[in-house]
């Protein structure tokens, strides 16, 4: 299910280009020679010999053209896109180490801003890479607001926009041993929909989903939202008809995490109001 899933997330709508300093290779790997039968024959004799002798050691890697093959397989290295450097130096705070989302925009701002400084095509790649990258869809999926040039907050993100980063980013993550993705990506969801202040009709009207998997998994985080919101909404009215004077004493009454409890009352009062 997960596979699929986040090759499904492929197909969603990307409403805007979205990385930090995204990276491009800088050279080429240089092809190894193949190793000859002889020296293949030869490792294969010696690990023989020392499995014999109860050696418990890797085998030797083999000397001349075959030493040159783990090197040959290395990645390159990568080199930023000379605008990103550019724009990183004059604006860290937006296109640094952790960048900040930016303002519909930008492109015209910063054209404005530097002018001659920044070749127009340079600066559109550029934006482009970083929009893309996973530093910068990270910061999307928060929920962060837009910042302009100066670093000021100048409009929501939007719950689409939200969502569908959180898509991308899930579906580049590779899983660690027992991690459950989906559930990470549900618990995600969950909470960006309770962030967006939306009910679930207008929520889904927003983010316009058009992939039937993807509609799937998001509808079962709204669903399991709602089903929390119903022990909150419970655990209210248990509080306000148990006469404790306290929420750490209505939490002891029952046994219960008083933290747990408390942002259960909180999210109550917010669904009450």
């Amino acid at each position: 299910m997960m596979a699929g899933l986040f090759f499904v997330a492929n197909g969603l709508p990307m409403t805007e280009a979205q990385s930090s300093l995204s990276e491009t290779p800088a050279t080429d790997a240089v092809a190894a020679q193949p190793v000859s039968a002889v020296q293949a024959v030869q490792a294969e004799a010696g690990a023989r010999r020392r499995n014999r002798r109860g050696g418990r050691g890797r085998a030797a890697a083999p000397a001349g053209p075959a030493a040159a093959q783990p090197a040959a397989n290395a990645r390159p290295a990568r080199v930023p896109h000379p605008v990103l450097l550019q724009l990183a130096q004059q604006y860290p705070a937006l296109f640094g180490d952790s960048p900040k989302p930016l303002k519909r925009g930008i492109f015209q701002d910063l054209q404005a801003a530097l002018g001659e400084a920044l070749e127009k095509d340079g600066l559109k790649q550029a934006l482009a890479l970083h929009t893309r990258s996973t530093r910068y869809l990270n910061a999307v999926a928060s929920g962060m607001a837009r910042h302009d040039l100066q670093g000021a907050e100048v409009e929501a993100m939007a719950p689409e926009h939200v969502l569908h980063a959180l898509m991308e980013v899930f579906r580049r993550k590779k899983p660690r041993d027992g991690e459950d993705l989906q559930a990470k990506l549900a618990r995600r969801i969950g909470q960006a929909f309770v962030a967006s202040g939306l009910n679930r009709d207008a929520y889904l009207e927003k983010v316009q989903l058009r992939d039937p998997a993807a509609q799937a998994v998001v509808e079962a985080a709204l669903a399991e939202v709602a089903a929390q919101d119903a022990r909150a909404e419970a655990v209210l009215r248990a509080f306000e008809g148990s006469g404790a004077d306290s929420v750490e004493a209505f939490a002891d009454m029952y046994g219960m995490n008083v933290h747990q409890v408390q942002r259960q009352l909180q999210r109550a009062k917010q669904l009450k109001a």
